[in-house]
């Protein structure tokens, strides 16, 4: 079921984003950008590994510093447990994913569907409140934007698509109100 407020929107060249969103936009990339090198031999097993599980290498390393923090957090670490919570959602809303595409039912707001049905879910709701850290004043808006852009990009890729594009060639977006997600990609399939 899909919510009948819908927009397709594309950034018009020359358009200024809003001084808010760009703080914003700023801060989560401050916040979660980290470089380094790596020796050619190093990625190109990491690459190999995350093409072996069908992950993009970023979500691969993600995985494997995360992995560090969950083996060495003291029983109880409320650090550990949201990044038990992430990984729960992340992998109920791929297999989900996979399983709604099996079903017949991609579409181009197949991002909107999933992330529809998950939230239909209360087990998910909870672990998704639990992974960004919502407390009793609501969802960390904070914490829910990189979350849900790593749920996109992760269902797209789960079930191999694309992002659509405009006739002027960008990516085109829909926004919704009311759903767990309030921008998403529209995707469609290589023909």
């Amino acid at each position: 079921m899909k919510p009948t407020k819908k927009t397709i929107t594309a950034k018009m060249p020359g358009a200024d984003v809003p001084t808010k969103r760009k703080r914003r936009l700023k801060r989560i990339a401050q916040a979660t950008k980290v470089s380094f090198s790596l020796e050619p031999e190093v990625r190109e097993l990491f690459a190999a590994e995350a093409k072996k599980q069908g992950m993009e290498l970023g979500h691969l390393m993600q995985k494997v510093l995360e992995n560090h923090v969950l083996e060495n957090a003291a029983p109880g670490d409320p650090l550990a447990e949201r990044l038990q919570a992430k990984r729960a959602i992340i992998d109920h809303t791929i297999l989900l994913a996979k399983e709604i595409d099996a079903e017949g039912k991609f579409d181009e707001h197949f991002i909107l569907t999933v992330m529809s049905t998950a939230n239909k879910n209360a087990a998910f709701v909870e672990l998704y409140n639990k992974a960004i850290g919502s407390g009793a004043e609501g969802r960390s808006a904070r914490a829910q934007a990189p979350l849900n852009q790593q749920l996109g990009r992760l269902i797209k890729k789960a079930v191999g698509a694309r992002g659509k594009k405009t006739e002027a060639g960008k990516v085109a977006r829909a926004q919704v109100t009311g759903e767990l997600i309030s921008t998403y990609t529209l995707l469609e399939k290589a023909a």
